[in-house]
């Protein structure tokens, strides 16, 4: 669709104090993303709630009745809509949930007594056409359906003059077809909530100036700032301000955290309070909340082995049903009995009842800061019995703290050498110069100007300071690269890596100047959750890892894991989850490194933790949002409990609705009861789907207070 340049004005129809609905032509185009819309007015300050009606050209608004809000709500309709409302929406666009066709029913029914018999036919017949025509449409495209056999209930209802039967029967079955549509939609629509726009324009330092251009415009490095109510539109690095900042739409923690200078923000995160000044690091397509939307996007256009297994089951009962009509009319030749035969299907509640799960727990873990991506990573996780954790970043925190600074010349003490490293590591990104600047910061530290700093990837910094050549890096970078050798020191080397520690090598003007040696800590966590994981149903725990054999025996030990791979190259660990999977288990690895994709890949469900790398994010079924362990218990939880509660639903509503053709086949349900228990089962089950998953999440959020306490109490023991 493409919106005119001119729009004629917005026409304001009603108001009441804290709703407003709005008119206008292009609201009435077929093409119109209703859905896109709808997100976009939610995006507003104050809205709280948007429904558009295509047919009546018009959109509702509810929001929280300020002035402020209200005249900005207004402005926006009388801007041109931009131009992202015409592209498709990933969310499924259901139907608008119809009540003219109950209301006409029990119309019909009131006024039947009145009638002639002549009139009551026609008003009989006026009154199911929609229901016949579907099912001879459904026949002839689709062929048989649960819609056919609906039409022949009717229509043999109709046939038989019991108007009223026939009539009460269309009226429950327009009810019935009314709620199984709002159910869904109200799926769709958690789902949408996720999917909120961006903001579409950025406060950005161009020539000396800050001047407000296009978000589509801004580039890596560009330096913006951010107000109290804004959305952050680029993932990016805090460089001046201090500012409470929501990270609830990524991380699903709905608390505000201090911002500073130094600190990393995400997109879409807004800003509470104080005001920020951000050099981009991703933006555009590359932020966090577009790649959000597209892992949203994937995960809707796949259906899980549940999923598709639940509208084979449903498929195959449509003959079911027919068959036991056939059969009840053949032995009885009531056509009572086979019209309340035919009102009950096995369909609805297997078709409509799974894909509403699916997608309710979906938007719970997004809530959660779990990101499925698609319903058979759902199901994988659910089944899987083996859990296999790369070490690093996983059960540790993969946040490194400095733990020892050691001068190696004589003019230099420890604080003069931390005050050098952290001085050139600022200009870096990687978890090891943010353990250093951060050091240095704790100990108030000064800064060492120096030159441009050069940056080999994965090996070190080199610069000049005071006209003299200072290099920062790994041994073998060096040792190899530099020829700078470190082999006097060897004895302080090893006690340090013997200790568990990650070093960092300095040395000026071609002599080694120090050592820096720095340790990732285990998550306070990892017991507790890995308890709870077994408890949950998994089998076997596994430690991969890069130490050695012996401590990585000892951390193994510690949280009573099953299985551990020492000295672990990043090749191996592919190998290790083939090798598992090869022995029947259902394997779920978990890992955050580059090196970690081939054992996502490998594994039945891949999960990546919320600072890995790219590569090992895209590869994953599974992505967390938040650093806690508890995520991914509250991932576990939540695909055994969708799963269960599948299940529940098939068996329930098999046992109900047999029984309901039972009845109907000894003649002692009516085809208006047969509708009304079926239609019953039915919503029974769509409101159970949406319902009894949130009611699980309750113990999760208990859990993660839990949790919570626990890291507090160790925090403050430390």
């Amino acid at each position: 669709m493409r919106i005119p340049e001119s729009l004629p004005t917005v026409e304001l129809v009603h108001e009441l104090p804290q709703r407003l609905r709005l008119r206008a032509p292009w609201l009435a185009d077929p093409q119109l993303d209703r859905l896109s819309l709808e997100a976009t007015l939610l995006s507003l300050g104050g809205v709280r709630g948007a429904r558009v009606n295509l047919r009546a050209g018009s959109v509702a608004i509810e929001y929280d009745g300020q002035s402020h809000h209200r005249c900005a709500i207004l402005a926006w309709f009388r801007q041109l809509p931009p131009e992202f409302l015409t592209e498709p929406s990933p969310v499924a666009d259901h139907p608008d949930p119809d009540l003219l066709r109950v209301f006409s029913a029990l119309a019909g029914l009131v006024l039947l007594p009145t009638l002639a018999q002549p009139l009551r036919r026609v008003l009989t017949y006026a009154l199911i056409a929609p229901t016949v025509w579907e099912g001879v449409r459904t026949l002839s495209c689709k062929g048989l359906k649960i819609e056919v056999l609906d039409s022949l209930a009717v229509s043999l209802a109709a046939a038989r003059g019991e108007y009223f039967t026939a009539i009460a029967t269309q009226g429950l079955l327009a009810l019935g077809a009314y709620l199984e549509q709002r159910t869904a939609r109200h799926a769709d629509d958690l789902l949408r909530h996720l999917l909120k726009p961006m903001p579409t324009q950025a406060w950005v330092e161009r020539a000396g100036a800050l001047m407000q251009i296009p978000c589509s415009e801004l580039c890596i490095g560009d330096q913006i700032e951010v107000g109290p109510g804004e959305m952050i539109p680029i993932d990016g690095k805090v460089i001046n301000g201090n500012a409470a900042v929501n990270q609830a739409s990524v991380t699903g923690e709905n608390l505000a955290v201090r911002k500073e200078a130094g600190d990393k923000v995400l997109s879409g995160t807004v800003l509470e309070g104080g005001r920020l000044r951000i050099r981009a690091t991703r933006v555009g397509a590359e932020t966090t909340t577009a790649r959000i939307a597209r892992f949203i996007e994937n995960a809707l256009q796949q259906q899980s082995q549940t999923q598709s297994l639940a509208e084979q089951l449903a498929e195959q009962r449509v003959y079911l049903t027919l068959g036991t009509g056939a059969l009840v009319y053949a032995a009885t030749g009531d056509l009572d009995r086979l019209a309340s035969v035919f009102l009950v299907d096995y369909a609805c509640a297997l078709k409509l009842g799974t894909p509403v799960a699916i997608k309710s727990a979906m938007y719970q873990g997004a809530k959660h800061g779990i990101l499925f991506r698609g319903s058979s990573a759902l199901d994988s996780l659910a089944q899987a019995d083996t859990f296999v954790f790369d070490k690093t970043g996983t059960l540790t925190s993969g946040l490194l703290e400095v733990t020892d600074v050691l001068s190696l010349d004589a003019d230099w003490d420890d604080r003069q050498l931390l005050t050098l490293v952290a001085s050139i590591e600022e200009h870096a990104t990687h978890p090891v110069a943010d353990a250093v600047v951060k050091q240095a910061r704790q100990q108030h530290l000064g800064h060492i100007e120096h030159e441009d700093v050069d940056y080999l990837v994965a090996h070190g910094l080199t610069t000049q300071v005071d006209g003299q050549c200072v290099v920062i890096g790994s041994r073998h970078f060096l040792e190899t690269h530099q020829n700078i050798s470190f082999a006097p020191h060897e004895e302080r080397i090893t006690a340090l890596e013997h200790a568990g520690k990650t070093l960092l090598y300095v040395a000026l003007e071609q002599s080694p100047l120090g050592l820096i040696g720095l340790r990732d800590s285990l998550r306070p966590e990892a017991k507790t959750v890995l308890a709870h994981l077994r408890h949950s149903g998994i089998q076997r725990l596994v430690l991969l890892t890069g130490d050695r054999q012996d401590k990585a025996e000892a951390l193994a030990l510690e949280l009573d894991m099953d299985e551990v791979h020492a000295e672990c190259p990043p090749e191996g660990k592919a190998a290790v989850v083939e090798a598992l999977r090869a022995h029947g288990a259902k394997v779920a690895f978990i890992g955050d490194g580059v090196n970690d994709a081939p054992a996502l890949i490998a594994a039945d469900v891949g999960i990546a933790m919320p600072r890995g790398a790219d590569l090992a994010r895209a590869t994953a079924d599974i992505v967390l949002l938040d650093e806690h362990l508890q995520t991914l218990l509250a991932a576990r939880t939540l695909s055994v409990g969708t799963l269960r509660l599948i299940r529940t639903h098939f068996h329930l509503s098999t046992g109900v609705n047999t029984a309901v053709i039972a009845g109907a086949a000894f003649g002692l349900l009516s085809p208006v009861w047969s509708a009304l228990l079926h239609n019953g089962m039915t919503l029974g089950v769509l409101l159970n789907s949406i319902a009894g998953v949130s009611l699980k999440t309750s113990r999760l959020e208990a859990f993660q207070d839990r949790l919570e306490t626990l890291k507090a109490a160790y925090q403050s023991g430390h």
